[in-house]
Formats: C-alpha cells, structure tokens, sequence
C-alpha cells in the first residue's frame, strides 16, 4: 500500500510563477546561478542557493548561507509572491520537453513508508549532500526540493490525470531551456479521496531522482521524535514528491571524469580494457552500446563493448547487468583504484544532459584525464534493482527535464 496526502501548498501567485520557478540548486554551478539570478528578485534559487547573493570566498555550508535562504523565503512569503493554500490540495504538474512529455502527482509521500522500504531505492546517499540537505530542511523550516518518485501505471490513475489536466490550468510557462511547465490544482475532496485510494492498491513507489532529499525528511522527522504514519497532521510525517507513472520517464546517462590514471599511461590503460572489451576509435561519440561506454582519452573517443554480454546475469544479478555496474567493475576499481565512487575526490559525475562536449572540455583543460559517457540506465532495469533491494552505484541515473524548485513548498510550520 502506498499513502499519499494532499498539503496546504506555498505557492507563488500564478501571474509570478515564472519568476519563482528555478532549476535545483545542486545542478548548477554558482556562476549558473547567479546568471539565472541576475535581476529576478524572486527567482527560487536565492533561496536554495543563497551563496549567489555572498561574496565568491563564502563556504556553501556556511550558517550564514543556510540563514539568507531561510530569511530569502521568509521574504517572498511577507511580499505576498508566495501564498499558502487554505486547504490542503494535491498538484498535478506537466513538463514538455521537445518531443517528450511528463504528468504527474504532487503530494506528500509517507517518510514512514520511506523508513520501511515500501518507498524503494536504487542507489546510497553521500553523507556531505544529506547532511545540506537536512540543514537546508531544519533552517529554512520547509521543503522545496520535490523527490521524483514514480509507480507502475495503472488505468485508474492513468483516468485520474488525464480528468484533471482536461481542464484550464493554473500555472502555465515556458522557461528559458525551453522546458514548458504546466500546473493544475485538484481542491475537490471526491477527486482528492479518489486518487487517495487509487495509490493504497499500489504495492509501491520508486524512487527516480532524490535519494538525498528523501533520507533528509527521514533524518529530520527521527531528529523531532516523530513516529507516527502519515497522514496524521504532523508536518513532518510527509516529504514533498511528484509522482509519475513509470512509463512517462525519460533517463539520461550519468557520466564520469577521473583525475588521473592510477599511475597508468594513456596505452597501459587501453592494453588493460583490451581483454574485457572490444575497442574502436569513434568520431561519434554519445552513442555507447547497452552495457558499454565510449571513453574519452588524449583527445580520442574509444568506443567499449563488453566481449561477455552482462544482460546474461541479469535474473540473477540485475545490478550487473548495468552499463555503470561494467565501467566499475572493469575499470575505475581495479585500474583507476576508484574504490568509493560516494566519497572519492579524484572522481566527479557529469549529467548527460551536459553532451559529449562538456566531458571533453574537462579533459582538455588538464584537469581531468578521463571521461566516460555511459548507455544511460532504463526505467525497467531500475525496477529490477529496487525490487530486489538492491542499489546501483552512485550516481547511475539522471533524469530529465528536472523538477522545477518554487512550485511548491511544503512548510514545516504555519506560515
């Protein structure tokens, strides 16, 4: 059984959404930032990323930081930008990116349904992102970065959206990556209790994109002394989520940059893949075969396929199966000595809707030596990992387009 609740929404007014809605902070650099910033006093990342509005030398995890964002929101509150709904609601959020498109649920998920794993995950947390985001949560007394989570469709559901979004919506905006958001209130008890119960026949959720945010709700709500399921009316017992049918997802790779060889050159390290995978020179990089990866060294794409198929332990091990699962066993293990790839500096992860072009801009500054571009996860090889409670390595999915920041909030007191 899945639970699912509505919640008394911040929202801004719809005539400023625009100008609120940002992208989460932690897929931006500061420079990102502070141009997307720059003369839109309410745009949401002056809360989630506060540091933009401080001096270049200011530690992101500084208090001060944590504290402008919580005073920055407090501000759109008392400046009447945001409002908070009178009655608890569920969302219904749309994006369109190009040809793809994405409905799906806004609403609170349960926390304990999270401790007790009937909210799957896929992969581990790394502690410093957990811990910024528990103080993000405690400091700033809200939620305001949703959780993707994501459930097998079913037709009930399927009928239930496609009802809502029939009629006019409240938000409507095409942001400057070209991504057209869509928001549609549902504040009808019938319609409200029906989805309730349409959620309690699914034996799950899924978690697609914040593992962080979710293990942060959970931490808060142990660090109040909170027990109790949700929907009890206790603030904390729910984390703020928008839940898609599975089918509607789209995953992009989730590529890697290693510092160094591991005391390697350039040919020991190509002489070291040969016997695990066949290597071609590619002009056409971004384009991996499943399970393989196209690896960019000295100026050269190599393309990588795996002389043993891994789909063939796939029923027994899903997460072998995995593109990132062959990258680490294979390579940044044994030859680049990459043995946590959570906790590692001389690793870093680049979200494939960066292109093949970032990777190599990495390497050639110097500061980097290699790059791999990965064949990107499905959502059917995720399923199997989380319904074998398993997890993937870090960093193993990258979905988009992302879930806007500002849409919604959820407060952790009355505002």
């Amino acid at each position: 059984m899945a639970t699912i609740a509505p919640f008394r929404a911040v929202r801004p007014k719809a005539e400023l959404a625009a100008q609120v809605a940002a992208p989460p902070y932690d897929v931006v650099s500061l420079n990102e930032a502070r141009e997307l910033a720059d003369g839109n006093s309410n745009c949401f990342l002056r809360i989630g990323r506060a540091e933009l509005e401080l001096g270049d030398g200011v530690d992101p995890y500084a208090a001060e930081v944590y504290q402008r964002g919580a005073d920055n929101l407090q501000k759109l509150i008392n400046e009447g930008v945001l409002v908070q709904e009178p009655k608890p609601l569920f969302g219904v959020y749309r994006q369109k990116w190009g040809q793809h498109e994405q409905t799906g649920i806004v609403a609170l998920a349960s926390v304990d349904e999270y401790d007790r794993g009937i909210i799957k995950k896929h992969e581990y947390t790394r502690p410093v992102k957990e811990a910024d985001r528990v103080r993000i949560i405690e400091t700033h007394e809200s939620q305001s970065g949703p959780v993707l989570l994501f459930f097998r469709q079913t037709a009930n559901i399927d009928q239930w959206l496609k009802d809502v979004t029939s009629t006019k919506p409240d938000v409507h905006f095409v942001a400057a990556d070209k991504v057209e958001h869509t928001v549609w209130s549902v504040r009808e008890d019938s319609a409200i209790q029906q989805v309730i119960e349409d959620f309690q026949n699914l034996p799950s959720l899924y978690i697609a994109d914040g593992h962080h945010r979710s293990a942060a709700a959970s931490r808060v709500r142990a660090s109040r002394g909170n027990t109790s399921a949700l929907p009890s009316g206790k603030h904390e017992e729910g984390f703020l989520s928008v839940i898609f049918p599975h089918d509607q997802l789209q995953i992009l790779p989730y590529n890697r940059v290693v510092r160094d060889l591991n005391g390697l050159t350039p040919t020991e390290l190509l002489e070291k893949l040969a016997p695990h995978f066949e290597l071609n020179v590619t002009t056409q990089p971004g384009d991996a075969p499943a399970a393989g990866f196209d690896m960019y060294l000295e100026g050269q794409w190599h393309r990588a396929t795996p002389k043993q198929d891994p789909s063939l332990n796939s029923q027994q091990d899903p997460v072998r199966a995995l593109a990132v699962s062959e990258l680490t066993e294979r390579v940044l293990d044994p030859l680049l000595g990459i043995k946590d790839q959570r906790s590692d500096s001389r690793i870093d992860f680049v979200g494939g809707i960066r292109g093949t072009k970032q990777l190599m801009a990495l390497v050639d500054s110097g500061d980097w030596a290699v790059a791999f571009w990965l064949y990107p996860t499905t959502v059917d090889e995720l399923m199997a990992v989380a319904d074998a409670d398993r997890v993937m390595p870090p960093k193993s999915t990258w979905f988009e387009p992302k879930l806007r920041d500002g849409l919604f909030v959820h407060m952790l007191r009355d505002v």
